[in-house]
């Protein structure tokens, strides 16, 4: 029991550094030189690179930023697919249905990694491309279903920051109304609520009528 309680403990610090791979800020550093905390928003995540460094390096920061969430939780299937973590089990968590809610702590621990990186003195992004990837793999549907509705709230708003809390709000209504396993809709819970408190700034320009729209500069944030 305790082995495998400290290699799932591995599993989780494993997706937590995953997480922390810190891609909008490299992105910042490896082609222009700077820290892109210091510029836009202070976010490190794609909207602010696409601000900052443009359409090319947003997407790949985009996309390296969705498969961190993805390969977060991928890892947990892919770990329990080997004899270490099975006969280290005891019998009453063998069963797969343990294997959700390991899933979903691993995705959290991603989210929290992206927002909080170790390598950027706890300092990130606001975790919506890793939460997407996370989402993606956990419920493709419904991952999908959250994609349109921050697809169109955008095509309507021009503002990120409302699409994303959008979406957070959908993800948990869509996991709830379909019956989804509880642990997915825990992470839509616990997951879209860090995302809205990640964006706690925003709501205030929202609400103020300042905040930017795409193709707008970002003012300096926290």
């Amino acid at each position: 029991m305790a082995s495998w309680l400290a290699l799932n403990g591995v599993l989780l610090l494993v997706t937590y550094l995953l997480g922390s791979f810190p891609s909008g800020y490299l992105a910042g550093k490896l082609l222009q030189g700077i820290d892109i905390r210091e510029h836009g928003s202070g976010s490190t995540g794609a909207t602010n690179v696409l601000r900052t460094l443009g359409k090319g390096p947003a997407i790949v920061v985009l996309a390296i930023d969705i498969l961190k969430g993805s390969l977060a939780v991928a890892l947990v299937y892919l770990a329990y697919s080997l004899p270490t973590f099975t006969q280290t089990a005891p019998p009453s968590v063998i069963p797969v249905n343990w294997l959700p809610w390991l899933a979903v702590l691993s995705g959290l621990s991603a989210l929290l990694g992206h927002s909080k990186s170790i390598w950027l003195n706890f300092t990130g992004g606001k975790s919506v491309a890793t939460g997407l990837g996370v989402l993606l793999t956990l419920d493709w549907q419904v991952g999908l279903a959250t994609l349109a509705v921050f697809g169109l709230v955008i095509a309507l708003s021009r503002i990120v920051s409302m699409s994303s809390i959008a979406a957070a709000i959908a993800v948990a209504i869509l996991m709830l109304i379909t019956a989804r396993p509880l642990p997915y809709q825990l992470f839509a819970m616990v997951g879209g609520a860090y995302v809205i408190w990640r964006h706690r700034t925003n709501i205030q320009r929202l609400i103020a009528g300042t905040e930017p729209k795409l193709g707008q500069k970002a003012v300096t944030s926290d």
